[in-house]
């Protein structure tokens, strides 16, 4: 797989056993809890493809990989 561009990155945090984003990339709401599983970051960061659904405007981030500290989407987030 061809490496991704740091544009298509977005960083995130686990709070309290829950996982947040800053800012959502899509609509710019600031603090949002993203509903996303453990299991699901667990699957993701091994390189399973998986999906966010923001709360706050419905779209959707397809995240192709996930490290401890970003999600790597497969659209340009920056």
């Amino acid at each position: 797989m061809k490496p991704l561009p740091f544009t298509h990155t977005w960083p995130y945090e686990k709070q309290m056993g829950e996982i947040y984003v800053d800012s959502c990339p899509y609509c710019g709401e600031t603090s949002v809890l993203t509903h996303m599983k453990q299991s699901t970051l667990d699957r993701a960061k091994e390189g399973i493809k998986s999906r966010i659904h923001f709360a706050c405007c419905h779209e959707v981030m397809v995240v192709l990989h996930a490290d401890d500290d970003y999600f790597w989407a497969d659209e340009p987030l920056r």
